[in-house]
């Protein structure tokens, strides 16, 4: 197998996938986001990226691609108590998330799914990071940089978000959007290779 589908248009995931030398082609997926009532923060990242996966793997039998193709699909959630944290709609929305982060504990939930037409499994990362204390002020010129912007929890680990963070316990690729153990897993056990060299992003 020369490459897999990655279902997501995030530019994190491609980078992590590049990292481990995995070959892809992006073909992102518009699903229905929306929590369900009562739903747990753990079902739903899992349902997303489910779906994800599923929406793909209806386009592939659109499209009569081989059974063979595996879809790469995933989500995060940022989750603060039992509340899930999306992406901010916009700055004051933003605030409010950073300002209730902020001095606390939160968990980061990714979730990764690969499928085939014939096959599909699905793994849970699970990573607690504690921030420092975040003020308004503070919040308001983060939001104005731009990066929070399309974020879950309004904040990205791998950029200037990354100063309030006080501590990290899990996966530090799985804050970014991919826990890279546990996907490495799973390419394995669909027989995708990965490489030591970075890959080439086919889009």
């Amino acid at each position: 197998m020369e490459s897999i589908i990655l279902a997501s248009a995030s530019a994190r995931r491609q980078e992590l996938l590049s990292q481990i030398g995995v070959r892809f082609t992006v073909r992102s997926q518009d699903i229905d986001e929306s929590i369900r009532i009562g739903e747990p923060a753990n079902d739903y990242v899992t349902r997303m990226a489910q779906e994800k996966a599923d929406s793909a793997l209806i386009a592939l039998r659109a499209n009569k691609d081989p059974n063979e193709t595996v879809v790469l699909a995933a989500d995060t959630s940022v989750v603060c108590d039992a509340d899930v944290l999306g992406k901010p709609l916009d700055e004051a929305n933003a605030v409010d998330m950073l300002r209730t982060l902020s001095g606390r504990e939160h968990r980061v939930l990714s979730a990764v799914t690969l499928a085939t037409l014939d096959k599909q499994r699905t793994v849970l990362s699970e990573s607690r990071v504690r921030f420092r204390e975040i003020s308004v002020a503070e919040a308001q010129q983060y939001y104005r940089s731009g990066e929070p912007q399309g974020k879950a929890g309004a904040y990205a680990i791998q950029g200037y978000g990354a100063v309030f963070v006080e501590q990290l316990l899990g996966s530090y690729s799985g804050v970014m959007g991919l826990p890279l153990f546990e996907t490495a897993q799973l390419l394995t056990e669909f027989s995708v290779p990965m490489q030591s060299t970075n890959s080439v992003v086919m889009k």
